[in-house]
């Protein structure tokens, strides 16, 4: 039977208004243990998305006292991504992963004829994979990311934020001297340092988290697995007779949710 987006969605909003400015965004997006909220207008009408990424480019861009004082002073709706993408609930589920796969979406609101009702993010398409039983024939080796923004245990986090955003990613690894794993640093890890007035003291040791560690041969259903379990959006690809080394790669959400996208999938 194919999966609808209404069955994998998440129901309900998780809004901001458009003025809420970036501190109560963030505050918001750690309350609820998300990536985004969706920004609605004076009328509850959806307008916009704003993600932890998008503070990432907002706060860590300001190069003095002066442009950090406008960055903080900046509001949702001046930084949310507009138009909100949609996609209607009764859309088979695979629709979704495409547009993923192809654009930059991580999430699409959900309507139903027209009415928005909830939202589908990567998560919930990794979370349905991690369920079906047939899942596994593939695996971390073929989907798996082999490029690695990398970061020492000793960076400044206001440096990890730029290198981030200037690269396009959503997560760093942190190394040791010797090129061993000790964690990864995502957009969400930051956002408890948006607000923090000397957060240039911190270094990426204090602020990572983790990271959790997947073997070269291992399906992606063993993947998905780990990561619904752990809640967490990516794993580190090691080497089991060296896992002490620099590591081989990294296995994301969006990873695996491009892999079902492919035609020719199990999904498909």
């Amino acid at each position: 039977m194919t999966k609808l987006v209404r069955d994998l969605m998440h129901p309900g909003l998780i809004t901001c208004r458009s003025d809420t400015v970036l501190g109560q965004v963030a505050v918001l997006l750690d309350q609820h243990h998300i990536h985004a909220l969706i920004v609605i207008n004076g009328d509850n009408r959806p307008i916009g998305i704003v993600s932890d990424f998008d503070l990432l480019a907002a706060e860590w861009l300001s190069i003095d006292a002066e442009s950090l004082d406008v960055m903080r002073k900046m509001t949702a709706g001046e930084l949310m991504t507009t138009p909100v993408n949609t996609i209607e609930a009764e859309e088979p589920a695979i629709q979704a992963a495409e547009r993923m796969r192809l654009g930059e979406e991580h999430r699409l609101l959900v309507t139903d004829k027209g009415k928005p009702i909830g939202v589908i993010s990567i998560s919930d398409l990794v979370a349905s994979m991690a369920k079906t039983h047939t899942i596994g024939r593939d695996k971390v080796a073929g989907v798996m990311s082999q490029a690695m923004l990398i970061c020492r245990d000793t960076t400044p986090i206001a440096n990890v934020a730029r290198a981030m955003t200037d690269a396009g990613y959503r997560s760093v690894l942190i190394v040791d001297p010797a090129g061993s794993p000790q964690g990864i640093i995502s957009g969400k890890d930051m956002l408890a340092y948006c607000r923090e007035e000397d957060s240039d003291e911190v270094i990426a040791s204090q602020v990572m988290h983790p990271a959790l560690t997947i073997r070269l041969e291992a399906s992606l259903r063993e993947a998905a697995d780990k990561m619904i379990e752990h809640h967490h959006h990516r794993l580190v690809v090691v080497d089991p007779d060296q896992p002490e080394s620099m590591p081989l790669g990294i296995i994301s959400t969006f990873d695996i949710v491009a892999e079902m996208a492919q035609p020719g999938s199990i999904w498909r």
